[in-house]
């Protein structure tokens, strides 16, 4: 029968491992937290997913090829805004800078802060479209009642009349959906049933 560790030699293994164990799981939330910008930044750069480009002008010279772009809103069961595109759709030509507005209104008795995500449809237009400037991403915080107006400012790459998997495309939809974000959510209790993409704690 071999012989049983000493007390003192078995609380520095115990120790050890609880140590391990403790930094795996450290490193494993420090990873989940870090993969949303990561992946949130990988999509922008690249078009990836429907991500629209961003941080380009447009060209100086519209092309020829004219596009229908349309507007989709949406909002999380649990945020209670109301949210939508103030045009359905508008008509412009590649290359041309163009701005749509949509209108969010708080319904709550409170204070309440939401954040939208997006991306363009189809997916495979995401590299060609470039906006320039929204409210995406971006914690927006309104006051009861309140109702603001939220631009964005994009234009289509001439490209797409270039590419194989392009060239025939008219037409391209824009989604937004707006989340309670992920501090409203943890003040006000409602955590559990906040959905995803909710944003980032600032603590």
């Amino acid at each position: 029968m071999p012989p049983r560790p000493e007390p003192a030699a078995l609380a520095r293994k115990n120790r050890r491992l609880l140590g391990a164990s403790l930094g795996v799981v450290a490193g494993m939330v420090g990873l989940a937290y870090a993969s949303v910008p990561l992946y949130d930044l990988f999509c922008r750069v690249t078009g990836f997913g429907g991500t629209p480009m961003i941080g380009q002008a447009a060209p100086g010279t519209p092309g020829e090829v004219v596009v229908t772009v349309r507007f989709n809103a949406a909002t999380q069961p649990n945020l209670p805004w109301r949210f939508a595109a103030q045009q359905p759709s508008m008509r412009l030509r590649v290359g041309e800078e163009a701005l749509a507005f949509y209108v969010a209104q708080n319904t709550a008795a409170g204070a309440v802060t939401g954040i939208s995500t997006y991306n363009v449809t189809p997916d495979v237009v995401g590299r060609y479209f470039h906006k320039v400037a929204c409210f995406c991403f971006e914690e927006q915080t309104l006051e009861p009642g309140q109702s603001v107006d939220m631009p964005i400012s994009f234009w289509v790459d001439p490209r797409i009349a270039q590419d194989p998997q392009t060239r025939d495309i008219r037409t391209i939809t824009v989604n937004y959906t707006f989340f309670r974000s992920l501090n409203d959510a943890e003040r006000s209790g409602a955590l559990a049933n906040a959905g995803p993409h909710v944003g980032r704690a600032t603590r």
